[in-house]
Order: C-alpha cells, then structure tokens, then sequence
C-alpha cells in the first residue's frame, strides 16, 4: 500500500484552503500560525510541488493545489462523518448559538418545536451574553446579532430588513393627542445599545436633525425597552418588528413616518463551521422558517 501523508497536514490543507488564511485556520484548529504552515509545507513536500501562492495575510489555492482539494476535502468529510457514526456524536448534534434575548421570545422559541420534529437529534445551547460575534469559535458557534453589517471575515446573512418604528404607551398617546414629531423635545428617548443611531436617522429622515429629547435613556434589553414605552416612560426607537411580534396592545407606533433603519437582524458564523451539520441545519431552518427577507 501506498504511503500515505499525515491526516492532521490534509486537515491543515483543507482548512486553509476554505479559510484562504493561515491565521484563520490556525484558529480553527487550535493551533499556532507557526505550527499550522509546517503542516501545509509537510504535504507540499509530500506531493512534491506547492498548493498555494502566497500572498500578504492570505494563501490562495493555485491549479494543483484546486485539484488536490476537489479530491481530498470530500474524502475528510466522509471520514469525519464515520468517526462521529462510530464514536455515536452524530446521534445527538449539538449547536452552541449566541441570540439576542427579544430575538429569541419574540421569533425563536415559539418555533423551535417545528425544528424539533424535522431533526429530532439537533439540541441548542442559548447564550444571551453580549459580544456574541466576538466569541465565535470559543463557546459558539454561530449568532444571530443586530448589526448594520458583519466583517467581511465571517459569514453572514440578513434575516430581515427593517424600519425605526418610535414605539410608545397607547395610553399616553390617547391622554396626550401629540400631532408633531417636534413634541419629542419634551420627552425622554429610549435607545438600544445595539442600535445607537436610530433616533439620530430617523430625526434627520423627518426634517429635524437637530431635534433634541429632555433626555435620551440606553438600554441593553430590547424586552426592558418595550415594557419601559408601555408603562409611559418615554418613546422607544425600536425596529418596526419589535411592535409587530410583541403582541402588545399597549404599544403603538406614535407617528406614520417610513424611515428605514440602518440595523437588521443577522445570522453569522465562521465560513468553516458552516460545513458543520448542526450549523448548517439550523441555517437551512432559520432561512426557510424564520427569515422575512429573502435569499441574497
């Protein structure tokens, strides 16, 4: 039988292909820069010509080294998905994902059954902290964050696309009949930390850029923001599925403006864990079952 080369230089390889950098495949693989060229030199040395051509910050796959991925990447998969069969992993797929916590009770747990019932072997880890995108690779997996975009490093999808809705008391706005988006002068602004800019674009959309509140009041709850505007507190510059999916008659748009918002909902991993299954079908889930706008 043919010699073969090391398994862990074919990973090395094929990560480094998919990825197009060494220093994101190092991570990937819990390795040093240093540690994983050696083992991309190793195989190049092994089929006696190189696969890459190197570049600054980036390594890009020249005609053999193309060749050898079409060949071997397919065969990595195959095996990978033995060893889980053999070792009983892909019995229980596990996926580790970062949500924003509105996101999740407002579009997510309610439709998590249906999930279920199509993959009854898949099982969520929820993690509401913040800086979700930051942790990728170290504790999750993928996220779903309000962004105005993702870095271009990672992989990411729009979910939706929104409006800035300025969300307030029902009650208020019958026992105080405002007319004018000027009469916010005399109110108190609630913002989102995730969303910073959307009083400033939607005051400039209205024709009033330099409109100031009494005050402007940050939360880092989307559900605390929505049940502060409730009580009458002030007027909450939310995105416009915020109102449609809270479910609450106490809460009303206060003025008929169509502003668009810079922000949306996101789904984002690394571009490797995307080959994951347990990524992948919660992607192909999210986008068929949760997502309001559409392929890109």
């Amino acid at each position: 039988m043919r010699r073969l080369p090391p398994l862990t230089a074919v990973e090395a390889f094929v990560q480094v292909a998919r990825l197009g950098s060494v220093k994101a495949a190092a991570e990937e693989l819990a390795l040093s820069s240093p540690a994983l060229s050696r083992r991309v030199q190793a195989l190049e040395r092994f089929v006696g010509r190189e696969l890459f051509e190197r570049r600054h910050q980036a390594m890009l796959l020249n005609a053999e080294g193309e060749t050898l991925l079409g060949r071997v990447a397919p065969a990595l998969d195959a095996l990978t998905k033995a060893i889980d069969a053999t070792t009983g992993e892909s019995d229980i797929l596990r996926l580790r994902l970062g949500v924003l916590p509105l996101f999740a009770s407002q579009r997510l747990m309610a439709r998590l059954p249906e999930l279920r019932a199509l993959h009854p072997e898949l099982h969520i880890d929820l993690d509401t902290a913040a800086h979700s995108l930051a942790r990728l690779g170290e504790g999750i997996d993928a996220a779903i964050v309000i962004a105005r975009d993702i870095e271009p490093s990672l992989y990411a999808r729009r979910l939706d696309r929104n409006k800035i809705y300025a969300i307030t008391s029902r009650e208020w706005v019958r026992e105080n009949q405002p007319q004018e988006p000027s009469e916010l002068r005399d109110m108190t602004i609630f913002l989102h930390r995730d969303m910073p800019e959307n009083f400033a674009v939607w005051r400039e959309a209205v024709g009033l850029p330099t409109l100031e509140p009494r005050t402007i009041d940050h939360f880092d709850s989307g559900q605390l923001i929505l049940d502060a505007a409730a009580q009458g507190l002030g007027v909450a510059f939310m995105l416009d599925s915020h109102l449609a999916d809270a479910h609450d008659a106490r809460l009303v748009n206060l003025f008929d403006v169509d502003v668009d918002s810079p922000y949306s909902y996101w789904f984002a991993c690394r571009r490797s864990s995307l080959s994951r299954r347990p990524v992948k079908i919660f992607h192909d889930w999210l986008f068929a079952a949760v997502a309001r706008d559409g392929p890109e």
